[in-house]
């Protein structure tokens, strides 16, 4: 049975999402450090994220700005 569970590390700042145990057959690269894994049907089975102390800590930040600039009515210049 597949179970989700995340790897990291921290050496080497990689954050390893598994969503499957099946292998993998081929990977899609998202962004600069983001890579999604997958099986020979083309479906996700993980994604890879390198530097992720990094891209975690900005996307909690802008998701945080985001909320606080909704919650105060103001608008993001």
């Amino acid at each position: 049975m597949n179970k989700t569970h995340m790897v990291y590390f921290e050496q080497d700042d990689i954050l390893h999402l598994v969503i499957s145990d099946e292998p993998e057959a081929g990977s899609v690269e998202l962004g600069p450090n983001i890579t999604v894994e997958l099986n020979d049907q083309g479906e996700m089975i993980g994604v890879e994220i390198l530097d992720a102390s990094t891209f975690i800590r900005d996307s909690i930040l802008e998701s945080v700005q985001a909320r606080v600039l909704h919650t105060s009515g103001l608008q993001a210049a």
